[in-house]
């Protein structure tokens, strides 16, 4: 059942791509049975064809091939079948530091969770584009301009105090995931230098995590759901799955993503 979440995800063209992956029939024939079979859909964005298909012709050309979604969801899946033959993994400890870590067995319990992949997939994806724009508030002096951006955790945190209650829980859920992927995707750049929240100080990628797990927290018991669908990875991410998916992100960065990020990331790069 977890493969038709990743239906709504997909476009034509990705099903065309990965109906010329399946055998026996005709294209239609074969895209119609990944719709009517949604899981199926699962293993073959486990093959290696898949892989290689979308990326032989460098990054320049992967998107007039694919959505961002299916991009991503293949590096993910890719990822997440290196990690069941890993005997390590690059751990990062600071800016162009790796130290090897063996405790592998939580990074594969995480990503071997369909909708788990499922989540991170949509994360990368999302940060292709992001939004930025300033809003509208009233003060005891008349109405102020306040500006925002997906990619600034401080102004998250600004338009939490102006928002609605009714909108907070998406931005606590945007909040989780810009923590999640500047530390899982730019370490080196989101460690680089001290951020400072309120009065104290506390390395960048520490504090990152910590306001991430919060994040989720909030998001999570917004949804008023425990168990099921999204509401279950944001409950894993509001604690011990927040680093997990970090690291798994890290080996992800590290061993496909890290020559094309500043490609398909620009704004964040």
């Amino acid at each position: 059942m977890s493969g038709a979440l990743y239906l709504e995800h997909l476009s034509d063209g990705d099903f065309a791509l990965l109906a010329g992956l399946l055998e026996g029939g005709s294209i239609e024939e074969r895209r119609a049975t990944l719709r009517r079979e949604p899981d199926r859909i699962l293993g073959v964005l486990r093959e290696p064809s898949l892989y290689a298909k979308l990326f032989r012709a460098g990054a320049g050309e992967v998107f007039l091939h694919a959505s961002p979604f299916l991009a991503f969801a293949t590096l993910v899946h890719r990822a997440a079948r290196d990690l069941e033959h890993a005997g390590f993994v690059q751990e990062w400890i600071g800016p162009r530091q790796r130290v090897p870590v063996f405790d592998v067995a939580g990074l594969r319990d995480f990503a071997a969770d369909p909708l788990r992949r499922l989540f991170l997939a949509e994360l990368l994806a999302s940060y292709t584009r992001v939004s930025s724009g300033s809003i509208l508030f009233r003060t005891a002096r008349g109405w102020r301009r306040r500006r925002f951006s997906e990619l600034d955790p401080m102004r998250l945190l600004e338009l939490l105090e102006l928002a609605p209650p009714i909108e907070r829980p998406g931005i606590h859920r945007r909040l989780g995931d810009l923590a999640l992927f500047l530390t899982g995707v730019f370490p080196d750049h989101a460690g680089g230098g001290q951020l400072r929240l309120g009065a104290g100080a506390e390395a960048p990628l520490a504090l990152l995590e910590r306001l991430g797990k919060n994040a989720y927290r909030s998001a999570w018991q917004a949804t008023g759901s425990q168990g099921k669908g999204t509401a279950r990875v944001l409950e894993d991410l509001a604690s011990d799955g927040f680093g997990r998916a970090r690291r798994i992100l890290n080996f992800l960065t590290d061993r496909y993503l890290f020559p094309l990020r500043d490609h398909w990331f620009p704004t964040a790069a």
